[in-house]
Order: structure tokens, then sequence, then C-alpha cells
């Protein structure tokens, strides 16, 4: 095999046994035995619904930024729009696209996948899909949505993706999705976007 062949592959290793630790708002602690074949071991996670996230970059490729309280680690991050895949069936970009209009007030007319990733593979269960969305445009007063909790003091900035990109490496921002959305929208950026694949919510 090759560097350019290795790829991470799912593994159906058998369990066992599967033990609800604690049932959460949002996710569940769970408790699993597992058959590695030499060995029986067993692992504790986060059984994690999964999650999406948007890069949504302006005409003048500025990406946009949302200050969020995060109460686990007492921060206050800068984000992306992002949002759990909480609704039976939905579609990631169609999640991608509630979340967009949710927390910016913004409908996309164009999406691609960006990338995804697991946030803490040796603990939880979480996946998250992180999308770029362009042709950008304000959903109508009306029909905006009444944010609550930590959501409703989130505040926009707009930011030039070179800066973002400095902020990420300088240390400055921590958010995952932030941190890898960012990364990876200006290396698709420098290819000329020709890495990404087009997503279309409905299709």
């Amino acid at each position: 095999m090759t560097v350019g062949e290795l790829r991470d592959v799912p593994v159906d290793r058998p369990v066992l046994t599967h033990d609800l630790l604690h049932h959460g708002r949002v996710w569940d602690l769970a408790s699993d035995l597992v058959d590695l074949g030499e060995v029986q071991v067993v692992r504790e996670y986060v059984d994690h619904p999964g999650a999406v996230a948007v890069i949504a970059l302006d005409d003048d490729d500025r990406v946009l930024l949302l200050s969020q309280y995060r109460h686990p680690v007492q921060h206050e991050l800068w984000e992306p729009p992002a949002g759990l895949l909480d609704v039976p069936g939905e579609d990631a970009v169609l999640a991608a696209a509630r979340e967009l209009a949710e927390e910016a007030d913004l409908v996309a007319g164009r999406w691609w996948r960006l990338l995804d990733f697991f946030t803490s593979p040796g603990g939880s269960s979480e996946r998250i899909v992180v999308f770029l969305a362009r042709d950008l445009s304000p959903v109508p007063e009306a029909d905006r949505y009444a944010r609550t909790d930590e959501e409703a003091g989130m505040v926009p900035i707009w930011v030039p993706l070179d800066e973002a990109v400095d902020g990420v490496l300088t240390g400055r921002f921590h958010c995952p999705t932030t941190v890898t959305g960012v990364l990876a929208a200006a290396a698709a950026k420098a290819r000329g976007w020709a890495t990404l694949t087009p997503a279309e919510p409905g299709h």
C-alpha cells in the first residue's frame, strides 16, 4: 500500500454486552464489552448523535464566526455555525442549512462537503461533518429563528480566511470545527477548490 492509499476503515468488532450507564439530555454514557479476538475489553464512551458545522464564506473570502460560551471548558469560543444531528433521518447538509439559518440568519446558494472527523475517538462516538457554504443571503426578518440560552448571546464576526488561519496557528482559536474547518477551507482554496464534493440540500 502506498502512502496515497492510506485511509481510515470501519471495523466491526463483536460487542458482547452494551450497557447504558447514563441517559443524558443530548448524549448518553455507554459501556461495551468488546471482543478484540485475543482479548475482551470494556470501553466506556459518550454515545453521541453526531453534528454538522458550516464554514460560510462571503464574496470576499471572509469566514463567519460566532462567539458562544461552552461551559465544560469554561471558555467563550469563536465557532462556525453548527448543531446536532438530532432530527431522525435528516440529511447532514439539510441539518447544516438549518443551523446556518437558525444561528446566523443566512441562506446559502451553494454547498460543498469540506471534511468530516471524529472529535475524540478514544472516548466519544461523535462525528462532525463540515460543509462549505457560499452565495449567502439573509433570512427574511419574519422567518428568523428566536435564539435562546447560550445561542441568544452569540456575536457574529466576519474574519478574512487568511486571518482565521493565523488565529488557528497562533492558538487563539480552539474550537475543533473552527480549527479543522478553517484549515480545510484554506487548503481547498489553495488547490482551486478542486478537491471539494458538491452537496445540495434536499437532493
